[in-house]
């Protein structure tokens, strides 16, 4: 059986992308039943359509607090079968309480070496730290923002003529295959989450 998986998105979804193009791939061990995504005009509602997953648009601001989004949330994904949940370009932090009921399922991709440059504007914080590589990290989501156990990470050159936008576009190439390679791992069971540490099968 394939574990079945849900995508939480916030705009064009080119990581939710990559995981449906894996995905589609019957020898894959994980399948994507579900994308969500809090924005009802978001980009890759229409892409994961197109693919014949199901969508959902859950409107955060339609709730009064980010509990009840979560609530929301976590009620579609039940409703679903979902087993993985894999953020991709989600733009929510999520409450402790669903973070802690996903533990050990939920995923998500940043675009740096973490635990190097977390939050936002990231590419900018490489160039300006002047590093020589960057990269991505696919992680576990844990309750502090980017800090979950490492999963997968994959380098990417810093050349010296590099732009924010020109290091963004070179990292989210290697996301588009890291992403695939690490659901795969959890999918299969060769990595899980252990007192609050990455085992590896």
């Amino acid at each position: 059986m394939r574990a079945r998986t849900a995508i939480l998105i916030s705009g064009r979804g080119s990581n939710m992308a990559s995981l449906i193009a894996a995905a589609a791939d019957p020898a894959f061990p994980a399948g994507i039943v579900l994308v969500i995504s809090n924005v009802g005009s978001a980009e890759g509602l229409k892409h994961a359509a197109a693919a014949g997953i199901a969508t959902k648009a859950i409107p955060h601001k339609a709730f009064a607090s980010r509990e009840a989004f979560d609530a929301a949330l976590d009620a579609a994904l039940g409703e679903a079968g979902v087993q993985i949940v894999c953020l991709a370009g989600f733009m929510r932090i999520l409450s402790d309480w669903f973070v802690r009921k996903w533990e050990g399922r939920l995923l998500n991709i940043h675009p740096s070496l973490l635990p190097a440059f977390k939050g936002v504007r990231v590419h900018e914080q490489a160039l300006q730290a002047g590093v020589r590589v960057s990269g991505c990290t696919v992680h576990f989501v844990v309750r502090e923002l980017d800090a979950g156990p490492i999963v997968a990470q994959a380098a990417v050159p810093v050349k010296p003529d590099d732009t924010p936008d020109t290091l963004a576009a070179r990292v989210l190439q290697a996301e588009h295959k890291l992403y695939p390679a690490a659901l795969r791992q959890l999918a299969e069971g060769k990595v899980k989450l252990k007192n609050g540490r990455a085992v590896f099968a």
